[in-house]
């Protein structure tokens, strides 16, 4: 069976996360409707991340398995369009417009995935992005949706200290919310903390993977460090702990950004999702 690619933005605000659910919106929901509408049957979706409500992405990616009639209908394009170098590369427009033209879901682009191409077991990393408004910044009524506020001047260089002692493969299990029979066992690839050019402040957060919550309480832990109340190395004993505190605030969704994952070189693809899909059979 052809797999296709869909790369995916949307503003989390409106959607209760990615999964989906009976009589609620989300992501996966919108997606496979839309896509039912062109292909004419349901089309599954396997997604990179799961994204918890109110959460948004700019750099979601998802694959869906189609039948030959669904490959015919999905490669279908008007005579007067140029012929693509994909076939299936028109679809993403297509989807836009059945979305609607100022859609907080989009789908930027569809391409015919690789041989051994998975969205989920073939990534190799995922990145996030958080956005903090303190009172240094002020309110800005334009950014309340993706951006959360703390009444609070925020040292930006504690926060980034505290968030640099954090990296390394650890168990979270003090930054999560438990899972049963869940692995809270991650490699931290980078976390970091700068304002930009207007004083917001941004944090960057790259793992291998991510269990529920670790983002939010990541950034929550290193907000503390911002304000004086918690030191950097309170930030590793508390890891270090493997226990739930409550010396910290899980902040809020709307603030967080799937802005990136990370894939292996075409060729690899087949082997890493075989090696992700044994780990967490382990697990």
């Amino acid at each position: 069976m052809p797999r296709i690619r869909l790369d995916i933005a949307y503003d989390g605000t409106h959607f209760r996360g990615w999964a989906r659910q009976p009589g609620l919106r989300t992501v996966q929901g919108v997606l496979e409707a839309s896509l039912q509408r062109i292909i004419g049957s349901p089309v599954p979706l396997t997604v990179a991340g799961r994204t918890d409500a109110g959460v948004h992405a700019t750099g979601q990616v998802a694959h869906a398995d189609l039948d030959d009639e669904q490959w015919a209908r999905a490669t279908q394009r008007r005579r007067d369009v140029p012929n693509p170098g994909d076939p299936v590369d028109p679809l993403a427009r297509r989807m836009t417009g059945v979305l609607g033209q100022y859609a907080d879901l989009a789908v930027t682009r569809t391409s015919t995935a690789p041989d051994g191409f998975d969205a989920r077991f073939s990534a190799t990393w995922r990145r996030y992005a958080y956005r903090i408004a303190d009172a240094r910044t002020g309110y800005d009524p334009l950014e309340r949706h993706r951006t959360t506020t703390v009444r609070a001047h925020l040292d930006v260089d504690a926060m980034h200290a505290a968030a640099q002692s954090l990296i390394g493969l650890h168990d979270f299990a003090a930054y999560c919310k438990p899972r049963p029979e869940a692995t809270t066992i991650r490699t931290l690839l980078e976390y970091d903390w700068r304002r930009d050019e207007r004083g917001i402040l941004i944090a960057n957060v790259k793992a291998d993977a991510f269990c529920h919550s670790m983002v939010r309480a990541l950034v929550g832990a290193c907000v503390a460090a911002g304000e004086g109340k918690l030191a950097p190395e309170h930030l590793v004993a508390i890891r270090d702990a493997r226990l739930r505190t409550s010396e910290f605030k899980v902040l809020a969704a709307r603030g967080l950004t799937l802005t990136e994952v990370g894939y292996p070189a075409d060729e690899l693809l087949g082997s890493r999702a075989e090696q992700t899909r044994n780990r967490r059979d382990l697990e």
